[in-house]
């Protein structure tokens, strides 16, 4: 029986240390936080539940495949619920967009703002699904160590049906004119690590992905997927240690040995690292054994940081839902402000989540729970001055809109940007989302799975393949123990 160190109780930690104990792996996954969860931690105060980080719970077939490996069901550990709406959009005061589940409904809405592009829709949601399930099925799948991995006839014929090389702004610009809907459809983008301009059109998979598939809720909040997978990393035998952090990765003659944490050896034949790429090669590793130079990882492009608000409000507030997006400023100059020229907006989009619409349990009763995030760009300065104007920004913008005096009636506040990222998970640059997905930052051209010059020490998550999300880390997790095991057996013979 191998043994197993994994590093970081994240999503792809958490799914790395369950698939390599199902496979007959001695595991134990090492925690530095008090909880697992990584970004997905949760945190109580004030009679107030929030989730500190991921509040869409889309693919969710990628959560089943999960589950169905240890024999389980999503809804055997939580009650997911579909949104109906999925989200919103406002575009200025009292002038939103509510995006239904159904698709009828969906057409007909775009319908109304623009003659005929139901029928766009229609047709751009089923190129969308196509990608998706080359996408998603398959190439997000293949541990990227090598370009030979995608020269697969099947693949190479599809490459054009995946619009690598068209920017997604000109791709949804064939489909819609209306400049409300064409938004709409960027809006995942801006997650992504590049502006619409800049992102291949193959990303139309998410659209398909929260259009189609639907925008769900695990009732209890998203940390019931950390609490489900908990379940099932103890179920197969996984050792669980919170609070342990891992100093160094010991190694000698390019072999793993184990690790210190917490200033104590413990020793093991595999390492798995799910905590943060650079400072794991840059901090954990002896000099000489790091897959890049630091110089690499400054040239590297970063999907945005984010600045969050977590708001506790004594009173309800109608205008909003479940899930809103604000995009009553301008687009392009956020964009900018987070790509092109690195700064704190001026006048910045945000989005809005208010659980409390949807689960009674998150939030005392009559009052709301808020989660207000901006992204900005990674490797800002953080400040708490720059912190408190952008609060007041956007609170003017959110209080005209939903027409709700709301400053006055918060019980509970918190704020969460670069700075705490750093603390809390040795956040490169304070990223939050991990590397841009540009062709360059794409498959194997992203950082590897396996270090160059240490035998059995891995890396996982979302600064590696397949990229940021959660269900793209569930998947890395995944890889890399299937890696790990191929590369065992082929030791063996």
């Amino acid at each position: 029986m191998s043994t197993v160190i994994v590093v970081g109780g994240g999503f792809s930690g958490l799914s790395a240390a369950t698939h390599l104990a199902s496979q007959g792996c001695q595991v134990t996954l090492l925690e530095k936080n008090e909880s697992l969860g990584g970004r997905a931690r949760q945190y109580t105060s004030d009679g107030f539940r929030f989730d500190m980080g991921p509040s869409w719970y889309w693919m969710p077939d990628v959560f089943e495949r999960y589950y169905s490996s240890f024999d389980t069901t999503a809804s055997e550990h939580y009650d997911l619920k579909l949104l109906d709406p999925g989200f919103r959009v406002y575009y200025g005061s009292r002038d939103y967009l509510d995006i239904p589940a159904d698709q009828g409904q969906l057409r007909s809405l775009f319908d109304s703002i623009e003659p005929g592009t139901g029928a766009a829709l229609g047709r751009f949601l089923s190129d969308a699904k196509y990608k998706y399930e080359v996408g998603m099925h398959d190439l997000v799948y293949r541990p990227g160590l090598s370009p030979l991995e995608f020269l697969e006839p099947r693949l190479l014929k599809s490459m054009n049906k995946l619009h690598l090389t068209t920017p997604f702004d000109h791709y949804v610009q064939k489909y819609f004119r209306d400049d409300r809907l064409r938004r709409l459809m960027e809006f995942p983008i801006l997650f992504l690590g590049a502006s619409p301009a800049k992102t291949p059109a193959l990303y139309s998979l998410m659209n398909y992905a929260g259009l189609v598939l639907g925008t769900w809720y695990p009732q209890g909040g998203m940390h019931k997927i950390v609490e489900a997978m908990t379940t099932v990393a103890i179920s197969q035998g996984v050792q669980i240690q919170t609070n342990t952090e891992v100093n160094e990765i010991i190694s000698a003659k390019g072999m793993v040995k184990g690790v210190r944490a917490n200033n104590a050896f413990i020793d093991s034949e595999y390492v798995v690292a799910s905590a943060d790429y650079h400072h794991v090669d840059r901090a954990l590793l002896e000099n000489g054994n790091a897959n890049y130079s630091e110089k690499y990882w400054d040239r590297r492009q970063m999907s945005p940081s984010s600045l969050l608000f977590y708001i506790g409000v004594d009173r309800k507030v109608p205008g909003l839902i479940h899930h809103n997006l604000f995009f009553d400023a301008d687009f392009n100059k956020h964009i900018e402000a987070i790509y092109d020229q690195p700064q704190w907006p001026e006048d910045p989009l945000f989005y809005v989540c208010s659980p409390s619409k949807t689960d009674p349990t998150v939030a005392p009763e009559g009052m709301e729970n808020m989660f207000i995030l901006i992204p900005l760009a990674a490797g800002l300065k953080d400040d708490m001055e720059m912190r408190k104007q952008i609060f007041n920004i956007v609170a003017d913008r959110l209080e005209k809109s939903t027409g709700v005096d709301i400053r006055n009636h918060i019980v509970h506040f918190r704020s969460y940007a670069m700075n705490d990222f750093k603390k809390d998970y040795y956040a490169f640059k304070g990223n939050a989302y991990g590397l841009a997905n540009t062709l360059r930052q794409t498959a194997f051209l992203k950082p590897r799975l396996k270090n160059r010059n240490v035998k059995n020490l891995y890396y996982t998550g979302h600064l590696t393949v397949p990229g940021p999300g959660v269900p793209p880390s569930l998947i890395s997790g995944k890889i890399v123990a299937d890696l790990i095991m191929k590369n065992k057996h082929a030791a063996n013979l």
